[in-house]
């Protein structure tokens, strides 16, 4: 399995290779601020989840890679915003120097916003070999994940919760619109590119909800826990910015349990799938387990 996530992870890096070619770059500087936050690091964990479903959904291989590069897209897209001192005020990610520490952060807040531009511009390309019914799926399930009911909403939430206690349902509320929303459509886009039927698509969107939010959980820990080295970043800023966390709420061991909770009842979703859903297993699995 782990030969498969390697391969999975080479294509995806490939692949936005090709997309961040600096030999047609109009304006270069602009580019390489992209190229430096998108390439070389990440766990890609949403590119992995566009491939696991499809794989495990007969989904076009024609659409897998931009669907992958566009979720990917839109993730480092809003890490460079949230690193900039207007949101976190990170100074490490990916274990090197923020976007905007590395090129200043009115080009920063560029680079984030022509890589959403650009992971729309993807789904929408004919080269993505869908009809214009299944690309309005993918460009809505996008936009829903990326603004004010998904990421944008919960990122909006967070920094509206600082230096306050929220109550469990509140926090997990959050938390599967920032964090969640994003996870989930890198499993439903292979399920609206190929057609799948509404019952099957309503157990891959609970399953994606279930992990989803165990990977925030796992964050919350690991910033406790966590390796700066492993990290890539440094640990503690959740503590230092009075965020409300679920270690904070639950307790470290408590927060564990909910993970793996959360997993378990994710991997029950996938009942109606048999052995082709083997990767989105290994990979709920691989959320609660992961070091960084």
């Amino acid at each position: 399995m782990n030969h498969h996530i390697e391969a999975y992870q080479k294509r995806i890096e490939d692949f936005l290779h090709q997309l961040l070619d600096p030999s047609t770059a109009p304006v270069p500087d602009l580019l390489a601020a992209m190229r430096y936050s998108t390439l070389g690091g990440g766990k890609r964990l949403r590119p992995l989840l566009v491939y696991a479903a499809g794989e495990a959904l007969g989904t076009p291989d024609s659409a897998l890679d931009r669907i992958a590069a566009a979720a990917e897209m839109i993730h480092v897209y809003s890490l460079i915003h949230d690193d900039l001192p207007a949101m976190d005020d990170d100074d490490m990610r990916r274990g090197k120097p923020t976007c905007h520490r590395a090129y200043g952060e009115a080009l920063a807040i560029l680079a984030g916003d022509a890589l959403q531009a650009l992971a729309f511009a993807v789904l929408v390309d004919d080269a993505i070999g869908l009809d214009a019914d299944a690309r309005l799926r993918l460009t809505r399930e996008l936009a829903d994940a990326s603004g004010v009911r998904g990421m944008a909403g919960g990122q909006a939430m967070d920094l509206a919760a600082q230096g306050k206690e929220l109550s469990l349902d509140e926090l997990e509320t959050m938390h599967r619109l920032k964090t969640g929303a994003l996870i989930r459509a890198s499993v439903l886009m292979p399920a609206r590119a190929s057609g799948t039927d509404t019952p099957l698509a309503e157990s891959l969107s609970a399953y994606a909800d279930c992990i989803g939010l165990a990977f925030q959980i796992r964050d919350d820990v690991l910033d406790v826990e966590g390796d700066p080295a492993l990290m890539g970043k440094a640990c503690g800023a959740d503590r230092l910015l009075e965020k409300a966390t679920f270690p904070s709420l639950l307790g470290l061991e408590a927060s564990r349990r909910r993970a793996c909770e959360l997993v378990e009842q994710g991997l029950e979703h996938l009942q109606p799938l048999g052995a082709e859903a083997d990767l989105l297993r290994f990979l709920a699995r691989y959320i609660v387990s992961r070091m960084h």
